[in-house]
């Protein structure tokens, strides 16, 4: 495994964040390029392994996994088509964009996605600037990928933001996913976060979800806005801007308490800026 930061050189002075490295991962299924955004200050911080919508790292994601970083994390973001698609590759947010996710994520094995899931916290847990403690997000699919991840070992906390296609088990090939039979193995705290205009889990499809939680103990909270499909995504007339900066004030505190805070405080007795 080989990390790369653009030009190969850091920056000559402080930045809050680093947002130049990625590395291809091994996993079963083919490299796996990853982003990772982190605090520019020295130290170790815990880890969030961030899951994208079916557009792979766009835009709206990179600025998702900075603004988490800013805050003091270590974020992982893996493109989540790896096999099909190449290293880099952004799908447009189109209507053959959402085509052709909506395709992928249908090609793509269960399996697959369970194998991905454990390359990425493994290398997460074990990054140089990492405590070791790390929890999973994801938006829409990567929603359903969070919720799955999170059914893995040591993972603390989980935040799935409009997770699709739990409630009718359509993840992977063969649309017959096992995740709500599986959710008696998520043993950290999850927050489910849900627009109730969000057409793609109508009503039925999340009191399905919900009951399932209930019945297997795990330790959840639930919240329902009034909000569309995509209100995280700042592009596109869906966004919701207040509903996101709540959201996100959600996940953060969920971290924050469950994953700890690093050296986030000594970063933040470093020197001050001088300049105006």
């Amino acid at each position: 495994m080989v990390l790369f930061v653009a030009g190969d050189l850091l920056p000559p002075a402080p930045m809050t964040i680093l947002d130049s490295e990625f590395t291809d991962l091994t996993t079963p299924t083919g490299p796996m390029r990853t982003y990772v955004f982190r605090p520019a200050a020295p130290g170790r911080y815990p880890g969030i392994l961030l899951y994208s919508e079916i557009f792979q790292v766009t835009g709206p994601i990179r600025r998702t996994a900075a603004m988490l970083a800013g805050h003091g994390f270590v974020v992982g973001v893996p493109e989540i088509y790896h096999e099909y698609e190449p290293a880099g590759t952004v799908i447009p947010y189109d209507a053959a964009g959402a085509e052709r996710g909506n395709a992928l994520k249908t090609t793509k094995p269960l399996a697959a996605y369970d194998s991905d899931s454990l390359a990425a916290l493994d290398f997460l847990r074990t990054h140089p600037s990492c405590t070791g403690r790390a929890g999973v997000a994801g938006i829409c699919i990567g929603g359903h990928l969070a919720f799955r991840a999170a059914m893995n070992p040591g993972v603390p906390a989980a935040v799935c933001f409009y997770a699709t296609d739990i409630h009718k088990r359509g993840l992977g090939q063969g649309m017959n996913d096992n995740s709500l039979d599986r959710v008696a193995d998520i043993t950290g705290e999850l927050l489910m976060i849900w627009g109730r205009q969000d057409p793609h889990v109508p009503a039925d499809g999340r009191a399905k979800i919900y009951t399932a939680l209930a019945a297997a103990g795990v330790h959840f909270t639930w919240h329902e806005f009034n909000g569309a499909h995509a209100f995280l995504r700042d592009e596109g007339a869906r966004y919701d801007p207040e509903l996101a900066l709540h959201c996100y004030g959600l996940a953060l505190d969920l971290f924050r308490r469950k994953l700890g805070e690093g050296d986030l405080c000594a970063a933040a007795g470093g020197p001050t800026e001088t300049k105006h």
